[in-house]
């Protein structure tokens, strides 16, 4: 009787994954300074999404050229361009045969950019929100400004909840009580997930303002070293943080890795196949795909069969604002680093609102660096060291 094999995971080179988690980082700032620069009155949104898709693709490109022993480094669009705008929460990316592609941005939107690249399979996704037509000059004002200062103050706490040792909900309640502070909410049910290479859906995940069935459903997990997140921060100018479906069309789809389902209709099998040719485990916009109708008709029973899912345009009530900024960081030995770069457009300035952090936790939450210098390490040690011998 032949005895069974246990394979072994290979060893994880820190070093050399964070290089391409971070190069993937690189390009996506660099699109991000391009989008945000173009994302100004009268221009189409449509435009800025093809343009920042083409922009990752040809950076990417540029990068990572020597073939290795097991062939050409993978890499490209880790996440396909979205701009979202107002109420809209994400992943709109409209095709050019799509009413929704007439869209122009004007003075005062308030305008979410999400993009992501990889290298080899290790990916960096960012967001970020801006509002047409605000300047440190002439700041924004009203809820709009609300929902982006809470936004992106409780990234910031969230970030320095990101360490080794604690748990996930800790991230969820205090992003709910950050946004509280200017009468936000975060989106209803929004995840955040752990990444490794080939996946931005890990298994640990971080649940924003569950819903009663969905507390239960995301289980309580411990931060561990060397682990990398992918982590979105929604917030809406309500009350309730709920979100709904309108009549927007799904554009963006990813391979759901867990489930296997033999599809039966041919046209079907060829679309998953030039799919998965052209994304990998990525999500991918249907506009890459050949043929737009075709496309549609086999991603269907993919969707079906759960074999790809698709990455819903939800909104916020009407008159509401929605703010995003999603960032990659890593849980390294000595504190949460940020793989991705600081927003692009935001500067407290450009966003002027009533109210403030006045809680002091929040407020020395917020003062701490997000890692430890060799100095203050040495200083803490030395303190402690000379309680114990009192």
């Amino acid at each position: 009787m032949a005895t069974p094999t246990t394979s072994t995971p290979p060893v994880r080179n820190m070093d050399v994954e964070l290089t391409k988690y971070k190069s993937a980082a690189e390009i996506v700032h660099n699109v991000m300074q391009t989008l945000v620069a173009g994302a100004v009155e009268g221009k189409k949104v449509y435009d800025l999404v093809v343009e920042g898709d083409q922009a990752i693709e040809a950076a990417a490109a540029t990068v990572y050229n020597k073939k290795t022993k097991t062939g050409a480094v993978p890499k490209g669009i880790a996440f396909p361009t979205c701009i979202s705008v107002n109420n809209a929460v994400a992943h709109f990316a409209p095709l050019q045969s799509d009413p929704a592609s007439s869209l122009v941005l004007a003075k005062g939107d308030v305008v979410k950019i999400h993009l992501g690249a990889h290298i080899d399979g290790f990916a960096a996704t960012s967001a970020e929100t801006l509002i047409v037509g605000a300047t440190e000059d002439d700041p924004a004002t009203g809820r709009a400004a609300d929902a982006v200062k809470a936004a992106w103050t409780a990234a910031e706490a969230a970030m320095r909840y990101l360490k080794v040792g604690e748990k996930n909900y800790s991230v969820t309640d205090v992003v709910d009580k950050v946004t509280s502070i200017w009468e936000c909410k975060p989106v209803e049910n929004m995840l955040s997930c752990q990444y490794s290479q080939n996946v931005i859906d890990g298994k640990k995940k971080i649940i924003l303002n569950p819903a009663e069935q969905q507390r239960r459903d995301v289980a309580t997990v411990t931060f561990a070293e060397n682990e990398i997140y992918g982590i979105d921060i929604l917030v809406v100018s309500a009350a309730d943080g709920k979100s709904r479906s309108e009549d927007s069309r799904c554009t963006v789809y990813q391979r759901s890795s867990e489930v296997n389902y033999q599809l039966k209709m041919k046209t079907s099998r060829a679309v998953f196949s030039e799919a998965q040719k052209k994304s990998g485990a990525f999500p991918f916009n249907i506009r890459v795909l050949e043929d737009e109708k075709k496309a549609r008709m086999g991603l269907q029973e993919a969707v079906q069969h759960g074999l790809v899912r698709e990455y819903p345009i939800l909104y916020t009530g009407t008159g509401t604002y929605v703010a995003a900024f999603h960032f990659t960081i890593a849980l390294l030995a000595g504190g949460p680093s940020l793989i991705t770069h600081p927003p692009v457009w935001y500067k407290p300035e450009k966003v002027k609102t009533e109210k403030e952090v006045e809680d002091e936790e929040i407020k020395t939450l917020l003062t701490k660096p997000l890692r430890e210098s060799k100095k203050a390490k040495k200083a803490k040690k030395k303190a402690e060291e000379e309680e114990e011998e009192e």
